[in-house]
């Protein structure tokens, strides 16, 4: 669109569903919405296949969650745990 720059991640309010969410944030959102509690970043690295014994591999996960966190999508809570919002 020229003129206007359209964000990948929209805010949670401005989207109708997560259906409007790339693929990967779904199923990062769906392993949150899972969980008993809140998460690490490990721990959903585990459940999507990444080697979490490998600390760079878990970075861009760290930096997807947390951009979801941003969009209201997530929340974060210390120390690297995410839960999901409502």
């Amino acid at each position: 669109m020229a003129g206007r720059a359209v964000l990948l991640i929209p805010h949670h309010g401005d989207a109708a569903d997560e259906g409007g969410l790339p693929d990967d944030y779904r199923k990062i959102l769906a392993i949150v919405r899972e969980a008993d509690g809140p998460v690490q970043v490990r721990a959903v690295g585990e459940r999507l296949g990444l080697d979490a014994s490998v600390y760079g591999k878990l970075e861009p996960l760290r930096a997807k969650m947390t951009k979801l966190a941003a969009r209201g999508w997530l929340h974060k809570r210390g120390v690297g745990r995410f839960t999901a919002r409502p």
